[in-house]
């Protein structure tokens, strides 16, 4: 195989392209449909941080702004943190509009994460959004496939293929040169916008954070150059094999609707079969009833929390709690926070394991779907992925069990055992413990953490390159040029 004939039908391959008035049309209307979906994506991501950013400034006044009072009763004011967005969210949504982004802190229960935009909007959203990452993964191919189902099964009906092969070009040449002039042609369109993204990632952004993104950055542009390479591959395979035009774009859209609209899902619908998860309901009234049966640690005739009464007495060798060194009721406290916690995150790794094996299903199906690979790729590095939401659900509820103990442990050290209730002088300590409490402060998952979840994406891509190209190398000779 020589590089000039492929250099040289590539070549006359992207302006024969590129000249065509449809093609220009089609490429024009794509290029504006990214533009606006990029920019009003950019802008909403921008709002959205800056809301973020001034409520939590207002959570965090009030909370620091709260009068002297009893610790207790800080841990049931609780706190209220807020789900910022990857700075690259804004180039693939991803499942950002369905999750939620505000979640309520507070002692002895865990809260969902609510306020997703899906459930403040209209029935509108349900027709999905537009998004710079879901018109490359959707539409481009389409362009791609408009633009190449002709490539060879034209020159075959025309007569014009027996005549190139007859000047000594191997079908080898003709097929990769053919899809390296379509790869262009989308090119032409993808690294515009690429760039437009990669201008907006660095703008706003200091030079600790810049690291992790261009990683991110650069890995969704290979993946992307990888995804288009393979839908001009394919292309021009089915446009090989096939003998008229009609019957070469018939079978490319059959392919595009399998890929994009039926194995997804159907991937879903396996996964939730197969590992069927409970719903919300279900799954509170789970932790509900695991929680009861651990003990009521309000009940003061409760046989539980009466056994480590017990305990901590003997422990201490005192005879009653007004001889301890430390407050009891915070004691007990954080004996109950704990247990009940222990009981949530029981379930909810139980929960979480039932999502992964779901969304293994879906990415041993991307083996066979590349348009799965690369929308997993762009989620994650974007982002918007289930595996960033439940990092945020990690964090926060780290953050409140940790708020809810340390309100446990200043009641154990400064309220007396001899307060009877909250009301009293000697119940309050002063508000600036809750200056001292830390913020929230939220961390995205580095790059390394992403790309871990993404090795079967990587690897369906990888395959797919190279069987096409294994496909065009070895098969091609057995074509026919009429």
């Amino acid at each position: 195989m020589r590089f000039d004939p492929i250099q040289l039908i590539c070549r006359q391959t992207f302006f024969s392209l590129i000249n065509r008035p449809t093609i220009q049309v089609l490429m024009g209307l794509l290029m504006i449909l990214l533009i606006f979906a990029l920019s009003s994506s950019y802008i909403n991501h921008l709002d959205y941080n800056h809301t973020v950013e001034q409520y939590s400034d207002d959570i965090r006044n009030k909370w620091e702004n709260n009068p002297d009072k009893h610790p207790h009763r800080m841990a049931h004011y609780g706190y209220v943190v807020f789900r910022e967005q990857f700075p690259l969210s804004y180039f693939d949504l991803g499942m950002n509009s369905y999750l939620g982004n505000v979640v309520f802190l507070e002692a002895h229960r865990q809260n969902s994460i609510n306020f997703s935009q899906a459930s403040l909007s209209n029935g509108l959203l349900r027709f999905g959004e537009l998004s710079a990452g879901y018109i490359l993964q959707l539409l481009l191919p389409l362009l791609i496939i408009f633009g190449g189902f002709n490539l060879i099964s034209g020159e075959r009906e025309l007569g014009t293929l027996k005549l190139l092969l007859s000047q000594g070009a191997s079908w080898p040449e003709i097929l990769l040169g053919r899809a390296l002039g379509l790869f262009l042609i989308s090119l032409l369109v993808f690294v515009v916008i690429m760039f437009i993204v990669f201008v907006m990632m660095v703008f706003p952004l200091d030079i600790d954070s810049i690291c992790q993104l261009i990683l991110s950055y650069s890995t969704i542009f290979w993946s992307y150059i990888s995804y288009l390479l393979i839908m001009c591959l394919l292309t021009v395979w089915v446009s090989a094999n096939s003998q008229t035009n009609k019957a070469a774009l018939s079978k490319l859209i059959g392919c595009w609707v399998i890929f994009t609209l039926l194995l997804p899902r159907v991937s879903q619908v396996l996964g939730q079969v197969n590992y069927p998860s409970p719903s919300k309901t279900q799954f509170d009234s789970i932790v509900e009833e695991g929680i009861i049966k651990q003990g009521d640690s309000h009940n003061p005739d409760d046989p539980l929390f009466n056994a480590i009464k017990d305990s901590v007495l003997i422990a201490n060798k005192v005879n009653s709690i007004q001889e301890l060194s430390f407050n009891y009721s915070g004691f007990i406290m954080s004996q109950a926070e704990e247990l009940s916690t222990m009981v949530y995150r029981g379930h909810r790794e139980k929960l979480i394991a039932t999502y992964e094996k779901q969304i293994n299903m879906m990415n041993w199906i991307s083996y066979i779907n590349p348009y799965i690979a690369i929308k997993n790729i762009s989620m994650a590095l974007s982002g918007t992925d289930f595996q960033s939401f439940r990092n945020f659900d990690l964090q926060a509820e780290a953050y409140r069990y940790d708020l809810a103990q340390t309100m446990n442990e200043l009641q154990m050290k400064y309220i007396s055992n001899s307060v009877s209730n909250s009301s009293e002088k000697g119940a309050v300590i002063s508000n600036q413990f809750w200056k001292d409490y830390p913020e929230f402060n939220y961390k995205f998952l580095n790059f390394s953490e992403k790309v871990n979840h993404l090795l079967h994406s990587f690897a369906s891509l990888t395959l797919w390159v190279l069987c096409l190209l294994s496909l065009m190398l070895s098969r091609s000779n057995k074509l026919s040029a009429y």
